[in-house]
């Protein structure tokens, strides 16, 4: 303890051998700590309940005209998109908590109170960053997987009941299933395995199967290889069997088929329906047959990312609101001013994404450049308005 010029009581650092000791206060940080993952966890609520009512009203909008579909089934549809959908407002929400803790603290001259007592700037923030980290670990590791499972149950719900998609592809380790309908037959083609060579997919071990509109089967068709170009399969070594007819053997046998390689290339899972354990396997998995896995690998890093970037908006809300004027009118002014921020920096992203996906920008710094622009744009200021 010390007093100054004037007589009045002044808190100094605690320092040893010229060196400034910061100390930990678990009392303080617990204290902030508990108020962040509150107002966390309020803001998530409000944001994911407003996401669920606009998505069930353009569930509605768009579900107009099909048949079979009740507001039960929208509103099952949209609680299925809905964990997807909260993940992508994490980083805003993170920002938001910070801001609002910070409203708070000020409003209610703790703020003053906690700086006055000698606490600096980094152990102030220690409790938020640390939470909001360990907050992203648990969204990879435990809400990811549960969130990519819902979001393919929602995918397929809307390409079957909204969309009404005739065609259906799946393709993964156990090999190529494909199911098309032309009229009243309907036609389901499974191979082993699957390599694409350039506008060409070869496939090993055929089996194709026709039915009915009743889905009594008509035709069954094996192969021991076989191609899939613009408009047709053209199989090797087949033998073509009729139910009551005699199998008829033919050295190669062409298949009319509306399906094309860019639609076997394109019926992928998307990224978002797989889960960050999965990703990295369906990747090595893509490669190996030839197909692109570049969607799947710039979501793999963006997801990795995505702890820092939760930091990093942490930092963004800190720099523009821990020494804002009590005032109502300089929490305004900060306030929005964070906040564009904040967009700036999803727009920027975004953008970057979609660089990464065109191959434009290698793919690390496509997802990891916005978590590093806004964490350093948040020390940088943090450093020049509390160390000079």
């Amino acid at each position: 303890m010390d007093y100054d010029a004037a007589g009045l009581f002044r808190f100094r650092p605690r320092s040893y051998k010229g060196y400034r000791v910061n100390r930990v206060y678990p009392t303080l940080s617990v204290y902030l700590g508990k108020h962040f993952i509150v107002s966390f966890f309020s803001l998530l609520g409000i944001i994911t309940g407003l996401v669920l009512l606009f998505d069930t009203v353009e569930l509605m909008r768009r579900s107009v005209g099909a048949e079979g579909v009740d507001f039960s089934t929208i509103f099952g549809m949209a609680l299925l998109k809905l964990p997807h959908t909260a993940q992508a407002t994490l980083p805003f929400v993170a920002m938001l908590a910070m801001m609002f803790d910070l409203f708070r603290l000020s409003r209610s001259s703790e703020l003053m109170v906690i700086r006055a007592a000698g606490v600096s700037v980094w152990q102030f923030l220690a409790p938020s960053l640390v939470l909001t980290a360990i907050l992203g670990l648990l969204n990879l590791a435990i809400i990811d997987p549960l969130a990519a499972d819902m979001y393919d149950s929602y995918q397929r719900m809307d390409e079957n009941l909204i969309r009404g998609q005739d065609t259906t592809l799946n393709i993964g380790e156990s090999g190529l299933w494909l199911r098309e309908s032309a009229g009243a037959v309907a036609t389901v083609v499974y191979a082993t395995s699957v390599h694409q060579d350039n506008d060409t997919l070869t496939l090993n071990k055929v089996s194709i199967f026709q039915a009915d509109g009743k889905e009594k089967l008509t035709r069954r068709i094996e192969a021991t290889g076989g191609r899939l170009t613009e408009g047709t399969f053209q199989l090797e070594n087949v033998w073509d069997m009729v139910p009551g007819k005699p199998g008829v053997f033919h050295e190669t046998f062409t298949l009319p088929t509306t399906i094309t390689v860019s639609k076997v290339q394109d019926s992928f899972a998307a990224p978002e329906t797989m889960s960050f354990w999965a990703l990295p396997q369906f990747i090595r998995f893509s490669e190996q047959a030839g197909f692109s896995a570049l969607p799947h690998r710039l979501y793999w890093y963006s997801l990795l990312a995505s702890p820092w970037l939760l930091c990093a908006m942490v930092l963004i809300a800190a720099a523009f609101n821990l020494t804002a004027n009590v005032k109502l009118a300089g929490w305004t002014g900060r306030g929005v001013a964070g906040m564009s921020v904040g967009f700036m920096i999803y727009f920027f992203s975004r953008f970057l994404y979609a660089l990464g996906l065109s191959a434009t920008l290698p793919l690390l710094l496509a997802a990891w450049a916005p978590a590093a622009v806004a964490s350093m744009l948040g020390l940088a200021y943090i450093f020049h308005s509390e160390d000079g």
